[in-house]
């Protein structure tokens, strides 16, 4: 699985959230056309502080939709007519294990207070 991701990741996601997970220059600050450039998806980014399933919808239905701001501007497709949701899974898996152990157990904690949190 790990393998598959790394490939679709290289093949997808690193022409904007870089080869290595760093992201865009000055990611936290709206380009002139308004949008913000792609976040890095290592330890410095902010990923690893939402859930498997925001991460996945996010992926699936694009920022704008998955966080239900219509008007969010964003230059990051939806890929869930491209991608199925293993392909997505696969991804999500690799990037986080670039991740050192101590991101990875902060994301563990979150996403166990997702579970809790969600409705049964």
């Amino acid at each position: 699985m790990l393998k598959q991701g790394a490939l679709i990741y290289q093949a997808r996601c690193a022409s904007c959230h870089g080869v290595t997970l760093e992201g865009q220059a000055n990611w936290r600050e709206r380009g002139a056309d308004g949008r913000l450039p792609a976040p890095p998806h290592d330890g410095s980014g902010h990923t690893w502080h939402h859930s498997d399933d925001v991460l996945i919808r996010i992926t699936k239905e694009g920022v704008a939709k998955a966080v239900g701001m219509p008007d969010y501007a964003t230059n990051m497709p939806a890929f869930g007519d491209s991608l199925s949701e293993a392909d997505i899974v696969a991804v999500l898996s690799w990037i986080k294990s670039q991740w050192s152990p101590e991101t990875r157990r902060h994301h563990n904690d979150i996403n166990l207070q997702a579970q809790q949190q969600s409705p049964r």
